[in-house]
């Protein structure tokens, strides 16, 4: 059996490793995660759909697969490079390893790589795009490279479109201590919109007795307003959120209702989007959970999950909005607040899972928010 698989630059550097997946080949854009921990959160995350990961931590694989840490229903990357792939999964929780699962959701991934070195070319020599080969068939390089040439990335891309759930649906289970929250007739609704939603932001909803309603990015306002939520919430997503007008458009007419909204990464992006910002794509992203933001209000500095590729553009920013948070790498925005309604969002992924969970206390100012326009609903009534 050929087990060899080979990495193709757009520059034409060649990287030579083993397949850990199946046999195919893949071209797209290339990200870096320098996360320690994680690797099946990040690979189920439907943030990374269409995009091919390396995982700078060396050592990959030895705590095995779960039942329980899917960020979704199967992977959505491209592709996936690793250094090591662990021949040994050992976790009291483990139902298999990580390999028989690439190979089951059908995903192209390599190991043997420096992926260290790989990460300084991604970020110094700025190479974007990539092919990932594994195959017993002869390679025509030459073709390869034309190919990779020929794609043109995510910038401009709906790519919502394409992941985000057909059918409105209730979800209802917490964390595993959470499983039998019981939730009151007049719990508090919100409304989720799912552009590539996480399972474990859903879970903490409900572990925070919240009633939730996961709906498409394609709702129509009317319906919105028919299941009369006390609280909307703007997911992560993959790709460029500027060629997604209709959800723009939902969102600045909610905010004309003072419904509090909650927006993160991709759904942050949207809101600013929604009160006239920019947004652009970044040389290179912030894919990992160790990066430190500062809280604008208090100096206080937050160590975070991050995982984007594009980000508000601060010449181009809303007089509707204030900047509440930044990040210490490159000072891009990681928070804003509308300053007419009771609508905030952030960057970063306030609910990571396995952590850190600095900025898990957003979660508890959204509810906050929604308790004082419940006082206010219930008065009109």
């Amino acid at each position: 059996m050929n087990n060899k698989a080979i990495l193709v630059m757009e520059d034409g550097t060649k990287l030579f490793g083993k397949s850990i997946g199946i046999d195919g080949i893949v071209i797209g854009e290339i990200v870096f995660n320098t996360a320690i921990t994680g690797y099946q959160e990040i690979i189920t995350d439907p943030s990374y759909y269409k995009q091919i990961v390396t995982l700078t931590y060396p050592h990959i694989g030895n705590t095995g697969i779960n039942l329980e840490d899917n960020e979704s229903s199967k992977i959505y990357l491209k592709g996936l490079i690793i250094n090591h792939l662990s021949k040994i999964a050992s976790n009291y929780r483990s139902t298999e390893e990580l390999g028989p699962f690439l190979k089951k959701n059908n995903v192209v991934a390599i190991e043997g790589i420096d992926t260290r070195y790989l990460t300084r070319l991604i970020r110094d020599k700025k190479i974007k795009k990539i092919a990932l080969i594994s195959t017993k068939k002869k390679i025509n390089f030459k073709n390869i490279i034309n190919k990779i040439n020929k794609f043109h990335g995510l910038k401009g891309l709906n790519l919502i479109k394409e992941i985000t759930t057909k059918a409105n649906y209730s979800w209802i289970q917490g964390s595993k201590n959470y499983k039998s929250v019981k939730l009151h007739k007049n719990s508090i609704h919100i409304l989720a919109f799912d552009f590539g939603i996480k399972t474990n932001i859903l879970k903490i909803f409900i572990d925070k007795k919240c009633k939730v309603t996961v709906i498409s990015a394609f709702t129509s306002y009317e319906e919105i307003i028919l299941l009369n939520p006390d609280g909307i919430f703007l997911s992560n997503g993959p790709g460029d959120p500027t060629p997604c007008l209709y959800i723009i458009n939902n969102i600045k007419k909610i905010l004309k209702t003072n419904i509090p909204i909650f927006g993160i990464c991709f759904g942050h992006q949207i809101l600013a989007l929604a009160n006239g910002a920019k947004i652009k794509k970044m040389d290179v992203g912030h894919h990992g959970s160790n990066h430190p933001v500062k809280d604008l209000a208090n100096n206080k500095v937050f160590i975070t999950t991050q995982n984007h590729q594009f980000t508000i553009d601060k010449n181009n920013l809303s007089k509707n909005l204030r900047i509440t948070h930044i990040s210490l790498f490159d000072n891009t925005i990681q928070g804003i607040h509308c300053i007419k309604q009771s609508a905030f969002s952030f960057q970063g992924h306030p609910e990571a899972s396995p952590g850190p969970h600095d900025t898990s206390i957003l979660f508890d100012y959204f509810i906050k928010l929604i308790k004082k326009y419940r006082i206010i609903k219930y008065k009109r009534l």
